[in-house]
């Protein structure tokens, strides 16, 4: 049997971005001041700490793709890691509604943004990781996707896509613990990966569960194998 694989091009990228972004703008309507200081399925976090967080990501990530195009560098916050931190703090007790003002506001300049990217752009140098422009789309992918499961108001890991599911397993590789060659096998696909060198170790469940447990999140179905230790995220 043939294993499926999923990339992801440019074009698919800029659509999944824009399907993510009108999901979480459309879950916002519904989010009261309740909910907004409810746990999340963060440690420690509430809902307004994890939309706190999406809004800075989506606006510092978004200027990547502003000033890319132009040839400009430009730093992914202003004020580096403890400036995002300050800002959720300093954000996450906010009403319901200004949660969603502030929010939707921060996905109108992430829509505008990467919807503009050029063809030819997304090989142009950033700062962020002093990657391309492509790497930090990719970034905001991955945050946008499990922070908007992770906010825990409607859609979660069980509806990631399978193209989100193996770009995520694929970035979290290294991820896998030293000594250890490691296999994920989707029982709902014919999707499988391997990487690591050393004791085999194979992990069977739903994809979407295998890349829950990969970006340490909580699976919401079973997980078969031994599952070793994970290493930091990269």
């Amino acid at each position: 049997m043939a294993v499926t694989s999923y990339p992801v091009t440019p074009t698919a990228l800029q659509e999944a971005l824009q399907a993510g972004q009108s999901r979480l703008r459309e879950l916002l309507t519904q989010l009261t001041d309740d909910a907004a200081r409810a746990p999340s399925a963060l440690p420690g976090w509430t809902r307004g700490h994890v939309l706190t967080h999406i809004e800075g990501v989506s606006l510092a990530l978004a200027r990547q793709a502003r000033y890319a195009p132009r040839g400009k560098l430009i730093e992914v916050y202003d004020g580096g890691r403890p400036a995002r931190d300050a800002a959720i703090e300093a954000g996450h007790g906010r009403s319901a509604a200004q949660l969603r003002t502030a929010l939707g506001d921060a996905l109108d300049e992430a829509e505008a943004s990467w919807s503009a990217v050029g063809t030819g752009d997304w090989q142009r140098p950033v700062r962020f990781r002093d990657g391309v422009l492509l790497d930090a789309g990719l970034a905001w992918w991955r945050e946008l996707e499990i922070h908007t499961a992770d906010a825990l108001l409607g859609p979660g890991i069980a509806d990631w896509s399978r193209p989100f599911c193996a770009h995520a397993v694929e970035y979290l590789a290294s991820r896998a613990p030293v000594g250890v060659r490691l296999s994920l096998i989707a029982t709902d696909d014919s999707w499988t990966r391997t990487f690591g060198t050393g004791r085999p170790v194979a992990v069977s469940g739903a994809l979407p569960d295998l890349a829950a447990w990969l970006a340490g999140r909580h699976p919401t179905g079973p997980l078969t194998g031994d599952l070793p230790p994970l290493g930091p995220w990269p």
